[in-house]
């Protein structure tokens, strides 16, 4: 019955289908949560991870199928993007299917409800039944905001609290400017502000700080990241958001320039800034790897190339929602294969 509902979403326009999955979630429970094997389990940034799949940003935007998705076995998962105030985002189409390739290219620009409305949502949440999950929340700035940065404090302010850690996205192309804050004069003064901002507060003085990087930023970028991380005590680093790049051997044949593409074509290209980002913080920062992971062995390449957690989207709507289990079953074979005794133990053994 699962994938039968996949397939016929199929025939829907995209964003349209993701609407009517977002809908059909809020009564589903799949059951799927069950404890997990301990080989799995890792303590980072102060937070227990049972297992190391999370549900990246940009599916569930406000917070809306939080209990659906960790039913589905995720061990966390990050809600978001979201903005101080409600926007609508870019023109429709802004969503488009790339099914040979296994990717989609979107330019939604941080569509969401706003962050009071996504506060009512998670402290139901919390309320009732995810006092011990780990849900992540993923701030960016409004379109047409006149002081970027205090887009991100109020972010902080407004639900912080509720957050099991924060996510600074500055990486998605389809907000313009955004991709400025990652350049090093910018995301100094930024990440320095983000820091203050936590201290003041004491009901966020503690909650993990996490970064969200573009994977087309240069070498000479990606070192000042590294260092301006290392300088703040910056938690963690997201990498990567999607590309504005477009492969050569895309089988797609509408050749669309705007948007940030993801899926099985991003694989190589943000595993390769993994492993850069790896190398430039030796290892003392928690990285979380994003992009084209379909299965388990992706899912291992993600942390043998220096990911600690990996987060997943674009395959979940091409393989659906038993896609979790079965990498967490390949990675937990693929783990015993090679002799380890936790998954901490793999990290970074390829680099």
């Amino acid at each position: 019955m699962l994938n039968s509902s996949i397939k016929i979403l199929k025939f829907f326009p995209p964003e349209l289908a993701h609407t009517i999955t977002i809908n059909a979630l809020k009564f589903f429970n799949f059951n799927l949560d069950k404890i997990d094997d301990p080989i799995l389990s890792q303590h980072l940034i102060g937070l227990d991870f049972p297992n190391p799949i999370g549900l990246a940003a940009g599916f569930d935007k406000n917070a809306e199928v939080v209990k659906s998705m960790f039913s589905l076995g995720f061990g966390f998962v990050e809600v978001g993007t979201i903005t101080p105030i409600p926007q609508v985002g870019n023109l429709k189409p802004r969503i488009f299917r790339l099914e040979k390739d296994q990717a989609v290219i979107n330019s939604l620009g941080f569509n969401n409800k706003g962050s009071k409305k996504v506060k009512k949502n998670i402290s139901k949440i919390k309320n009732s039944f995810a006092r011990n999950k780990i849900i992540g929340v993923n701030i960016g700035k409004n379109k047409n905001s006149k002081n970027s940065i205090d887009d991100y404090l109020y972010g902080m302010e407004e639900l912080g609290a509720l957050a099991s850690y924060i996510t600074i996205n500055i990486s998605s192309p389809n907000t313009e400017g955004l991709r400025d804050l990652q350049l090093r004069g910018n995301i100094e003064k930024l990440i320095k502000k983000i820091i203050k901002k936590r201290e003041e507060i004491e009901s966020i003085n503690k909650k993990p700080i996490i970064i969200k990087i573009s994977p087309d930023l240069n070498d000479d970028q990606l070192r000042d990241i590294a260092l301006i991380s290392l300088a703040n005590n910056i938690d963690g680093l997201i990498l990567t958001n999607t590309t504005t790049s477009r492969p050569n051997n895309l089988q797609f044949n509408k050749k669309i320039n705007n948007g940030g593409l993801s899926g099985k074509p991003l694989f190589k290209i943000s595993n390769n800034v993994l492993k850069k980002m790896y190398n430039l913080t030796n290892g003392q920062i928690t990285l979380i790897g994003v992009g084209g992971i379909s299965s388990g062995s992706d899912c291992y390449e993600k942390i043998k190339s220096g990911a600690s957690l990996v987060q997943i989207y674009t395959a979940l709507t091409f393989e659906g929602p038993l896609l979790v289990s079965k990498i967490k079953n390949e990675l937990i074979n693929l783990i015993k294969t090679d002799g380890y005794k936790n998954i901490t133990d793999v990290v970074g053994k390829s680099v």
